[in-house]
């Protein structure tokens, strides 16, 4: 009897995916540069921009994972990716602010049920002991996707202009989804020997039943906290690198992808530490916290990225902040997931992210009028102090991690069955 290895195939599927999302709405970030010169665009107008994905992007993050939580990882994320990617294909082809609004727009539609569609998928699959791993290499794809979408869209840009690289992400994107959907989803029943689908294992819980627990509200306040945080790092950095360190266009590709490259790494080694501390006699809930309580004191260091006068040394605290959030957030990831079970996991992810999303929402409009008038030196503090508070406010508000929903005899996870 050997053990189904079917389910690294997929996380290794979810790797690519969520990569996938964050090269595509990074790409924006790169180009608008670009974009500025030849449209005009103002600094005001581009945080706009960011505000309509933000839009989309908070509403399908509960929708989307209330929706997977219901029909399954399979054809949730195929049908996710196969909107965001059509989104950013047309981005290729705008030609005015409207345009670039509207397009932007849909991006977020089909990326919000990105995070939710990985959870589930990953709940699927694995038991409470591999979680934690296996959710650092899916949610992992974000920052390798991240980390390429710099150089990437420069190469793109000086040799056949900015608008492909929306477009070539986009047809990725496409490929993605016909090769998802071919994986074979099927495994031979340890009893019967016949084949069953992976989606008929559904465990629904009421949203209101969800609703009414004390730990999805203080998950929905940590993401509510911490994301407006992660969306300066993704849409500011290359502005931040060009208006105030004086970087040039093509330099900022060789220096962008260092942060994101440290989120990869932290992804994967926050939830191996993690596993780790729980295959020994550390309980789940305990080797989550104690991860994350790691991750928020790193964060203290971020505001030197204000005070110091190298560009080097400003990456490189970018850097421990995207290594500090990598880990958190796999952690976080996977507490749900300890907590609300098959039935919920999608779900809470979801509604946990579109209060980021809203949070960002509110706070992008803002961040361009504070960069626009005065300077980066407040975001740079709060982004120091935000997760050490909302790390203290998870300790005191769940002082214990533990199942919520009893899961029916009748279901088995695929991480429990041999074939």
């Amino acid at each position: 009897m050997k053990k189904n290895y079917v389910r690294w195939w997929v996380v290794f599927l979810v790797f690519v995916a969520t990569g996938l999302s964050f090269l595509d709405r990074q790409v924006l970030s790169i180009a608008v540069i670009r974009i500025q010169e030849e449209f005009g665009f103002s600094d005001v107008e581009y945080g706009w921009v960011n505000t309509s994905f933000l839009l989309s992007y908070a509403l399908m993050f509960t929708v989307g994972g209330w929706l997977i939580d219901r029909i399954g990882a399979r054809k949730g994320l195929g049908i996710a990716v196969g909107v965001w990617s059509v989104a950013n294909a047309l981005h290729g082809v705008m030609t005015n602010l409207p345009q670039l609004l509207t397009f932007r727009f849909f991006l977020g539609m089909g990326e919000g049920a990105c995070f939710p569609g990985a959870a589930r998928t990953v709940h699927e699959w694995f038991d409470e002991k591999e979680r934690a791993f296996a959710n650092g290499i899916a949610i992992g794809g974000s920052a390798i996707g991240a980390v390429i979408a710099p150089p990437l869209t420069i190469w793109l840009s000086n040799s056949y202009g900015w608008r492909s690289g929306f477009v070539i992400p986009g047809v990725a994107g496409a490929i993605w989804v016909i090769v998802w959907l071919l994986l074979p989803w099927k495994r031979k029943d340890a009893n019967t020997e016949t084949a069953v689908f992976q989606t008929q294992q559904i465990f629904k819980i009421p949203f209101s039943t969800i609703l009414k627990q004390r730990e999805t509200w203080v998950f929905v306040l940590i993401r509510f906290l911490l994301d407006p945080v992660m969306y300066f790092m993704m849409f500011w950095i290359p502005k931040y690198l060009s208006d105030v360190r004086a970087v040039p266009f093509g330099q900022i590709g060789r220096l962008f992808w260092i942060p994101f490259l440290s989120l990869g790494i932290s992804n994967i080694l926050g939830g191996f530490f993690s596993d780790q501390l729980a295959r020994k006699e550390v309980s789940t809930g305990r080797a989550r916290k104690i991860v994350m309580g790691c991750a928020a004191a790193l964060t203290l260091a971020v505001p030197l990225t204000e005070f110091t006068s190298s560009v080097g040394i400003a990456v490189a605290c970018m850097a421990l902040y995207m290594f500090a959030h990598g880990c958190w957030i796999t952690n976080y990831i996977t507490a749900i997931s300890d907590v609300f079970g098959p039935g919920a996991t999608s779900t809470v992810v979801g509604l946990s992210g579109t209060a980021g999303a809203l949070s960002s929402l509110i706070l992008n409009p803002m961040i361009g009028k504070i960069v626009q008038e005065y300077s980066y030196k407040p975001l740079w503090i709060a982004s120091g102090l935000l997760y050490p508070v909302a790390f203290i406010a998870f300790i005191v508000l769940i002082p214990r991690l533990r199942p919520l929903f009893e899961r029916p005899a009748a279901i088995v996870t695929p991480a429990e069955v041999t074939d």
